[in-house]
């Protein structure tokens, strides 16, 4: 609170005693009695109290009201208390107290407005009821709007209350006092606080509280003093204005008074009343200059504005804080709070609404970025444009904010056709025959109001905000009939136009501006109005409800057909009227708008105005609503957003229409179905933009290079699409024809594969219900989605297409033999090589396929024999990666067996690489062909080149099971394979490795056919160990050198058992010694400048 622990500001007004220069008031005397009687308990009996105060029904008192409580009542909420101290000579005293009793305000309403936010209730009085609309707590943070409720200020407040935690009340004049206790909690002891507050026409005008919390509202301290002078008035000490009681002391009165004054608060009063005194006795001193002395509890002056204290400083700050946070969609949630206030205070016809506003406005203007942006040429709503929508922002780059402002400064309401329709239930004109499509009677001589839906709907808005509601009421009605009559007109206008616009299959009409996602949300604001006229009484609409009857409790909202207004057809009422408008609306056609925060707009307003339609229970009044508009909406072309012809770019009606759908499918199943089916169109995706469409001229910079226009929401919007074929897909389980239908319809118009995906998924859901059988017809659907998916898919790359082929298969498994023959077939349209054998195949041979599917022999055979044939076919066209799972799927068959293994002979020369026909090879001898994975061994081995420091490459594990395959099968297969690899590896140790091992075993000890060979170790000296020797020296004394060349110290020690391990080949040979000798004296001779080297060398091999 603004000036919380200070004292009140100064009165405006002086107050002087009677005779006391030309300024001063005369009567003041009137009715004194003496220096205590200024000091009343306040007034009636509490029963009446009670009724004046609105806590009883008038008709409930146990007695009337007097003239005087009735006149005082009257007086104190329009005068301010100056004019009546100057319209009569003399007010009696009792008058005076009377006037003074009235004066605070006897709503718990406005207390509960001030001291707490209102998130969206349109009640305040939901606002303070239990379960009702949150607020914020001290400090103003939005985020803990939606926290404990017992901390919002206003529910504290009275908890205090009820606590029996105020005291010390006293009401002097127009001021009251009074202290509020803070219970000891865990971490903080008592509190006292000493609360003040003025007030003036039953409107408190200024507060302070010692508690030092500075928030935009009341704390719950000057809620609780309130609550208790408007609850217990009658146990509250009522005094008259200090002034009044000081002219009752003559002199010695007047200074016992002051002394006592000072004594009591010398320590803080001391130094002021000094310095008045001095004051006072200086003839020339300004307190001399001016009649009378400011009296603080004496009312407010005739030029006193009569509004509630609002703490503007805070206010400001909230807003600060806002835009310090960036302004960015996740930091608004306070400030749209602060716009929900304005509202309520408009509406509540407080002033405070449009100054609250207008802070507002000024702190974003007063922004230093605004320049910034201004300069870099970035627009401001940009920036902010989702919390000036409350200001009337646009989303169109040549209608800005400010605009818009100018523009709604212009409106003006002096039509007497408009003031007409606002101000009489019974304004008609049945002999009005103008049927033109501005005139302003229908033919039932009922007003319209012809003006910019939006525009027009704003007036209902502003008449609402204000506390017009009955005024509000009667513009929206006259509003929807006009809709209504002009949607029955575009229907004539397209029937006869109908052919020629059928013929062309396009049409550049639509609506710029979409009414649903629009800045003033007009639909929202139409059904807003019609709706709260079915769920309150007649006499809360004039006004409002008894707020203190609600405040223990929170009425669930119950919708009603209330009687039907004078401008409605017969059977109709409000709630009729309401349904059938956010239809019109949600039907419209109207173009996408430029942006992603406008699209995002167009999504969420249509989703939250189906969500309110939702909570509405649909009995057979409503659904003739719904069939009416049904129609219309699939009859209306180009001017609905389920015509027959609509252009390019209008909103999609995805969301719409499944609402739609499951609203009128217990009622109409083919209307319903005809309504979602012609929904399901997405024209912005369509390949080619059929000729003739004429796209906006503005819209043409927001086109991506390819035909689409950058629409930020697609994928929302595809997901929206998908969930109405969804939901088709699932009511039409069990009727073939709709599930065709249906089926025809997505693969027509969803152009997601992902989407696509997720209906296969969802349709084999549904059919494969684990408490009933499965539903074929809708399997068979479900499968034919998972094949389109597997076709759009085969050429693209797609981070889910494993589990697709996966799921596709348990599909068509589930289906039925025939539907795996069948993708088996044609898997060359649905799969890749490598996904027909390592998936499809593979799976469908398993065992667990052939338990599922119950398959005897013959079956199993036929299902293997497409299997073997796929196999074979992917292998030829891609032997590479399934030439190993054609040999796996083919090796029970002998023909399909040799024709795989002859592909890959085919293939080994060119289009394989070593490490897969290593891998083939090592499957042959695995299944028993050792002669055949020799041949492949050889045939890698051609492919392979190990160079000298490649001793770690992964291929050397296949280089040394061939050389001991080919050791195996004999001498001639292990001659034939050492000039391959002497020719393939050049890395010495794997050289000298495979040479240990030739050495160590007879070749063919293992054979073929379980022949062993003589036992006799192979030569060194002979082919083929002789030139595998030789090479592994040759490798030895490159490897030494090409090491030399760039060798560190660090590895000197590594290099010299490099050396050991080349000596021990060396010696192998018959003459190794003295080659080794030879070698060494090269490297010293050659490397002698690498001192430390040779020494170690020298160290080591002499």
């Amino acid at each position: 609170m603004a000036e919380r622990g200070q004292l009140p500001p100064p009165a405006k007004r002086l107050c002087c005693r009677p005779g006391y220069g030309s300024g001063c008031r005369p009567g003041q005397r009137a009715g004194g009695a003496g220096p205590g009687s200024g000091a009343l308990c306040a007034g009636p009996s509490s029963a009446a109290a009670a009724a004046a105060l609105g806590l009883l029904p008038l008709g409930k008192t146990q007695s009337p009201e007097s003239l005087l409580d009735i006149a005082a009542r009257k007086v104190a909420e329009k005068w301010p208390f100056q004019r009546v101290e100057e319209r009569f000579e003399r007010i009696p005293e009792p008058v005076q107290r009377r006037i003074v009793y009235w004066s605070f305000p006897r709503s718990e309403r406005e207390i509960c407005m001030y001291s707490s936010f209102n998130t969206g209730a349109e009640d305040p009085a939901a606002a303070a009821a239990p379960g009702g609309a949150a607020g914020t707590a001290p400090g103003g943070a939005a985020d803990t709007a939606a926290a404990d409720e017992t901390r919002l200020p206003f529910r504290r407040g009275i908890a205090l209350l009820d606590g029996g935690c105020v005291d010390n009340v006293l009401q002097v004049g127009f001021h009251l006092s009074g202290t509020v206790t803070e219970p000891a909690m865990q971490s903080e002891p008592e509190t006292v606080c000493n609360v003040a507050i003025s007030f003036d026409r039953c409107k408190i005008t200024s507060v302070t509280c010692s508690c030092g919390n500075k928030d935009i509202f009341y704390c719950a301290h000057v809620v609780a003093l309130s609550l208790y002078r408007i609850r217990k008035p009658d146990q509250v000490k009522l005094h008259l204005p200090i002034s009044e009681t000081l002219f009752q002391m003559n002199r010695d009165q007047l200074q016992k008074f002051v002394q006592y004054l000072i004594t009591v608060h010398h320590t803080e009063v001391l130094p002021t009343a000094q310095k008045l005194a001095d004051e006072i006795l200086s003839q020339n001193s300004e307190i001399n200059q001016v009649h009378g002395a400011p009296d603080p509890t004496a009312g407010a002056s005739i030029d006193d504005e009569n509004c509630w204290h609002l703490d503007e400083e805070q206010v400001q700050e909230q807003v600060k804080l806002f835009l310090s946070q960036g302004g960015y969609h996740g930091s608004g949630k306070q400030l749209n709070l602060l716009f929900a206030k304005v509202r309520e205070m408009l509406k509540m016809r407080d002033s405070n609404g449009a100054r609250m506003l207008t802070l507002i406005t000024e702190q974003f203007m007063a922004d230093p970025r605004l320049s910034l942006w201004r300069q870099q040429g970035t627009a401001m709503t940009d920036k902010y444009r989702q919390l000036w929508d409350e200001l009337d922002s646009s989303n169109r780059p040549h209608r800005t904010v400010f605009t818009r402002a100018i523009e709604a400064c212009d409106l003006h309401w002096q039509d007497s056709h408009l003031q007409h329709i606002i101000s009489s239930d019974l304004y008609t004109n049945y002999c009005y025959h103008d049927d033109t499509e501005n005139s302003l009677f229908d033919s039932h001589g009922w007003p319209l109001w012809h003006e910019h839906v939006p525009t027009a709907c704003a007036r209902v808005d502003a008449l609402r905000s204000h506390g017009y509601p009955r005024e509000a009421l009667r513009l929206a009605i006259a509003i929807v009939n006009t809709l209504r009559r002009q949607q029955q007109k575009q229907l004539e206008m397209f029937r006869a136009q109908k052919k020629e616009l059928l013929h062309k299959g396009v049409t550049s009409i639509t609506n710029l501006e979409g009414w649903v996602g629009h800045p003033l949300d007009p639909i929202g604001t139409l059904f807003s109005s019609l709706m709260e006229a079915c769920r309150v009484d007649d006499e809360s609409f004039h006004g409002f409800s008894d707020f203190p009857e609600n405040m223990g409790q929170c009425k669930s909202l119950e919708y009603q057909h209330l009687p039907a207004h004078k401008f409605l057809e017969e059977g109709e009422s409000y709630l009729t009227l309401a349904v059938e408008v956010a239809l019109i609306g949600l039907g419209q056609q109207r173009i996408m708008p430029d942006g992603l925060y406008a699209q995002e707009k167009v999504c969420r307003n249509e989703e939250q105005l189906i969500s309110k339609l939702q909570e509405i229970e649909l009995d057979d009044t409503l659904v003739k609503i719904f069939r009416k508009q049904a129609v219309f909406l699939l009859e209306a072309g180009p001017y609905s957003g389920l015509g027959e012809v609509i252009h390019r770019e209008s909103v999609p009606m995805h969301t719409f229409a499944k609402y739609l759908f499951t609203s009128l499918l217990p009622h109409d199943a083919e209307l319903a179905y005809k309504t979602a089916l012609r929904a399901m169109r997405l024209l912005v995706l369509e390949s080619t933009a059929p000729s003739g469409d004429m796209s906006r001229p503005h819209h043409i910079a927001s086109v991506v290079p390819n035909r689409y226009p950058r629409w930020f929401t697609l994928s929302h919007i595809e997901s929206q699409q998908c969930e109405l074929a969804s939901t088709m897909l699932t009511a039409a389980k069990g009727d073939v024809r709709r599930l065709e239908t249906v089926l025809e319809s997505i693969q027509k118009n969803i152009h997601s594969s992902s989407h696509i995906f997720k209906l296969a998924q969802d349709a084999f859901k549904i059919a494969t219900l684990m408490d009933s059988l499965p539903d074929i017809t809708l399997l068979k659907v479900s499968l034919e989605l998972g094949l389109q998916v597997m076709r759009m898919t085969l050429s693209t790359l797609n981070w889910r297409r494993r589990e697709m082929v996966r799921w596709l298969v348990t599909c068509a498994t589930e289906v039925g033999v025939y539907a795996l023959d069948s993708i088996m077939q044609s898997w060359f349209t649905l799969f890749t090589p490598t996904e027909a054998t390592s998936i499809v195949a593979t799976t469908v041979m398993s065992n667990s396929t052939i338990v599922r599917l119950h398959l005897d022999c013959h079956q199993q055979e036929k299902l293997a024999g497409s299997a073997r044939t796929l196999a074979l076919q992917c292998a030829m066209k891609d032997p590479q990666n399934c030439a190993l799972s054609a040999l796996t799927l083919c090796e029970k068959d002998h023909i399909a067996f040799e024709t795989a293994y002859q592909i890959v002979l085919d293939a080994a020369t060119t289009g394989m690489s070593y490490s897969q026909l290593f891998t083939i090879a090592r499957y042959m001898e695995h299944r028993g062909y050792p002669m055949r994975a020799y041949k492949l061994a050889t045939l890698a081995m051609t492919h392979l080149n190990l160079s000298y420091n490649q001793d770690t490459h992964p291929a050397i594990n296949d280089v040394l099971w061939a050389c001991a395959l080919s050791h195996s099968l004999g001498k001639n297969e292990l001659a034939a394979i050492i000039p391959l690899v002497v020719k393939s590896v050049k890395c010495a140790t794997v050289l000298s490795d495979i040479l240990r091992r030739c050495t160590l075993t007879t070749p063919g000890m293992v054979g073929l056919h379980g022949r062993r060979n003589s036992g006799k170790l192979m030569s060194l000296d002979k082919a083929p160990l002789r030139q595998l020797l030789d090479a592994t020296i040759g490798a030895y004394i490159n490897t030494t050198h090409s090491r030399l060349t760039h060798i560190s110290p660090r590895h000197y020690s590594e290099f010299i058992e490099f050396l050991s391990k080349a000596r021990e080949t060396f010696l192998m040979a018959h003459d190794g010694h003295i080659q080794f000798t030879q070698f060494i004296d090269n490297l010293k001779q050659i490397y002698k400048g690498k001192k430390k080297l040779m020494m170690l060398v020298r160290e080591r091999f002499g």
